[in-house]
């Protein structure tokens, strides 16, 4: 990890279509150092997985990691900052 500022952050992720899976968890292999947790679940009644990523990151990694991961196809990608005492952004 760099010492650049970094933000708390969570990525919520809704995935539909399963063809995707494996460049999502790519993409968040990628990313590891960053990643806090991870929790992935399944709701079959909707046919669709729900994961939740905890990452501690700079700005430009989690929006970078977020946008790619909304980009692939099925996939839905929303982020969550915190503001962490001591960071004035």
């Amino acid at each position: 990890m760099t010492d650049a500022v970094t933000r708390v952050a969570l990525i919520g992720i809704v995935v539909s279509d399963k063809e995707s899976v494996s460049k999502l968890n790519e993409l968040l292999h990628g990313s590891a150092e960053y990643i806090i947790g991870r929790m992935g679940i399944p709701y079959e009644k909707a046919g669709v997985s729900i994961i939740s990523v905890a990452i501690d990151a700079p700005q430009d990694v989690i929006s970078t990691l977020s946008g790619r991961l909304g980009a692939l196809k099925g996939v839905t990608a929303k982020t969550i900052y915190q503001k962490l005492p001591g960071n004035n952004d």
